[in-house]
């Protein structure tokens, strides 16, 4: 499949990815993700790899968009969700006032 990745055309099929990732070791994720086989590769590793290129030379979405089209679950880091006790502004405000506060 054709792929613009950082303005140059790459011809990228899922085993060439596959076979380009092979042995790579990882490393931590702190953004956007894809998984290859059975491990989890930051989206701008798979890019430098794949591209040869340096990462600050293409975007993490146009290495996401590649690897979907190819068929690889890419992922971002799951948002922290707020916890179910948090108060709302207006309820601070009302605490802070020495009103009850009802949640």
């Amino acid at each position: 499949m054709r792929c613009v990745i950082a303005r140059f055309p790459f011809d990228l099929t899922k085993s060439g990815v596959l076979e380009s990732m092979k042995g790579v070791k990882p490393e931590q994720v702190v953004d956007q993700c894809v998984i290859i086989g059975r491990r989890t590769y930051p989206v701008k590793q798979v890019g430098q790899v794949i591209t040869r290129q340096d990462r600050r030379d293409f975007s993490a979405g146009e290495v996401v968009r590649a690897m979907t089209q190819l068929g690889f679950t890419c992922r971002g880091l799951p948002q922290a969700a707020a916890p179910s006790g948090a108060l709302s502004p207006i309820q601070r405000a009302s605490a802070a006032l020495g009103a009850p506060v009802t949640v």
